[in-house]
Protein backbone atom coordinates (compact mmCIF):
# COMPACT_ATOMS: atom_id res chain seq x y z
CA UNK A 1 0.00 0.00 0.00
CA UNK A 2 1.51 3.60 -0.62
CA UNK A 3 1.92 5.59 2.13
CA UNK A 4 -0.77 8.76 2.24
CA UNK A 5 2.62 11.39 1.43
CA UNK A 6 3.21 8.96 -1.79
CA UNK A 7 -0.51 9.60 -2.97
CA UNK A 8 -0.59 13.33 -2.34
CA UNK A 9 2.68 13.68 -4.65
CA UNK A 10 1.22 11.35 -7.36
CA UNK A 11 -1.94 13.33 -6.56
CA UNK A 12 -0.77 16.51 -7.16
CA UNK A 13 1.67 15.97 -10.34
CA UNK A 14 -1.66 14.09 -11.59
CA UNK A 15 -3.64 17.42 -11.07
CA UNK A 16 -0.68 19.41 -12.23
CA UNK A 17 -0.58 17.81 -15.46
CA UNK A 18 -4.12 17.60 -16.29
CA UNK A 19 -4.12 21.88 -15.89
CA UNK A 20 -5.64 21.99 -12.86
CA UNK A 21 -2.57 24.03 -11.80
CA UNK A 22 -1.80 26.07 -14.67
CA UNK A 23 -3.50 29.21 -12.40
CA UNK A 24 -3.37 29.99 -9.03
CA UNK A 25 -5.69 28.57 -7.14
CA UNK A 26 -6.90 30.21 -3.76
CA UNK A 27 -7.15 28.17 -1.06
CA UNK A 28 -10.70 28.91 -0.11
CA UNK A 29 -11.80 27.07 -3.33
CA UNK A 30 -9.68 24.23 -2.46
CA UNK A 31 -11.49 23.74 0.69
CA UNK A 32 -15.00 24.44 -0.24
CA UNK A 33 -14.46 22.04 -3.31
CA UNK A 34 -13.23 19.47 -0.70
CA UNK A 35 -16.55 20.08 0.95
CA UNK A 36 -18.81 19.89 -2.49
CA UNK A 37 -17.49 16.23 -2.47
CA UNK A 38 -18.86 15.37 0.63
CA UNK A 39 -22.31 17.09 0.43
CA UNK A 40 -21.92 14.68 -3.03
CA UNK A 41 -21.68 11.90 -0.84
CA UNK A 42 -24.37 13.02 1.97
CA UNK A 43 -26.28 12.62 -1.62
CA UNK A 44 -25.35 9.55 -2.72
CA UNK A 45 -26.45 8.31 0.81
CA UNK A 46 -29.75 9.47 0.95
CA UNK A 47 -29.84 8.13 -2.40
CA UNK A 48 -29.17 4.55 -1.37
CA UNK A 49 -26.26 4.87 -4.11
CA UNK A 50 -23.45 2.39 -3.13
CA UNK A 51 -20.39 1.04 -4.93
CA UNK A 52 -20.80 -2.32 -6.62
CA UNK A 53 -17.15 -4.03 -6.74
CA UNK A 54 -18.37 -7.12 -8.42
CA UNK A 55 -18.63 -5.58 -11.97
CA UNK A 56 -15.47 -3.39 -11.50
CA UNK A 57 -13.27 -6.75 -10.48
CA UNK A 58 -14.20 -8.70 -13.50
CA UNK A 59 -13.42 -5.39 -16.11
CA UNK A 60 -10.42 -4.03 -14.51
CA UNK A 61 -7.90 -5.32 -16.53
CA UNK A 62 -9.35 -4.25 -19.82
CA UNK A 63 -9.56 -0.19 -20.21
CA UNK A 64 -12.66 0.12 -22.15
CA UNK A 65 -14.60 -2.31 -19.71
CA UNK A 66 -12.84 -1.24 -16.96
CA UNK A 67 -14.08 2.64 -17.66
CA UNK A 68 -17.83 1.27 -18.74
CA UNK A 69 -17.87 -0.91 -15.53
CA UNK A 70 -16.73 2.12 -13.47
CA UNK A 71 -19.51 4.38 -14.87
CA UNK A 72 -22.30 1.60 -13.87
CA UNK A 73 -21.13 0.33 -10.88
CA UNK A 74 -18.83 3.45 -9.01
CA UNK A 75 -19.16 6.40 -10.42
CA UNK A 76 -21.19 9.19 -8.49
CA UNK A 77 -21.69 6.38 -5.32
CA UNK A 78 -21.15 7.60 -1.56
CA UNK A 79 -17.56 5.60 -1.72
CA UNK A 80 -16.49 7.07 -4.88
CA UNK A 81 -17.52 10.62 -3.24
CA UNK A 82 -15.44 9.66 -0.06
CA UNK A 83 -12.28 8.80 -2.59
CA UNK A 84 -12.79 12.48 -4.90
CA UNK A 85 -13.16 14.49 -1.50
CA UNK A 86 -9.49 12.59 -0.20
CA UNK A 87 -8.15 13.19 -3.83
CA UNK A 88 -9.07 16.54 -2.94
CA UNK A 89 -7.71 16.84 0.54
CA UNK A 90 -4.34 15.24 -0.97
CA UNK A 91 -4.00 17.64 -3.98
CA UNK A 92 -4.12 20.90 -1.21
CA UNK A 93 -1.57 19.21 0.92
CA UNK A 94 0.53 18.58 -2.39
CA UNK A 95 0.19 22.05 -3.36
CA UNK A 96 0.86 23.34 0.17
CA UNK A 97 3.90 20.55 0.74
CA UNK A 98 2.28 19.27 3.73
CA UNK A 99 3.54 16.34 5.65
CA UNK A 100 -0.29 15.08 6.02
CA UNK A 101 0.84 11.36 7.24
CA UNK A 102 3.04 13.10 10.28
CA UNK A 103 0.03 15.93 11.01
CA UNK A 104 -2.57 12.56 11.28
CA UNK A 105 0.42 11.13 13.78
CA UNK A 106 0.84 14.28 15.90
CA UNK A 107 -3.39 14.73 15.76
CA UNK A 108 -3.60 11.00 17.06
CA UNK A 109 -1.54 11.55 19.63
CA UNK A 110 -3.37 14.69 20.70
CA UNK A 111 -6.59 13.31 20.52
CA UNK A 112 -5.61 10.10 23.01
CA UNK A 113 -4.43 12.69 25.49
CA UNK A 114 -8.06 13.50 25.23
CA UNK A 115 -11.23 12.79 27.45
CA UNK A 116 -13.60 11.07 26.36
CA UNK A 117 -16.11 12.47 23.10
CA UNK A 118 -13.65 15.26 23.65
CA UNK A 119 -15.82 16.67 26.24
CA UNK A 120 -18.84 16.76 24.03
CA UNK A 121 -22.65 15.37 24.02
CA UNK A 122 -22.18 14.39 20.21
Amino acid sequence: MKTLNKLRDEIHEYAISKGFWDKGRETGTLLMLCVSELAEAMEADRKDRYADLELIEKDKEDFIDFKWSFENSIKDTFEDELADTIIRILDLCGAKGIDIEKHIELKMKYNATRERMHGKEY
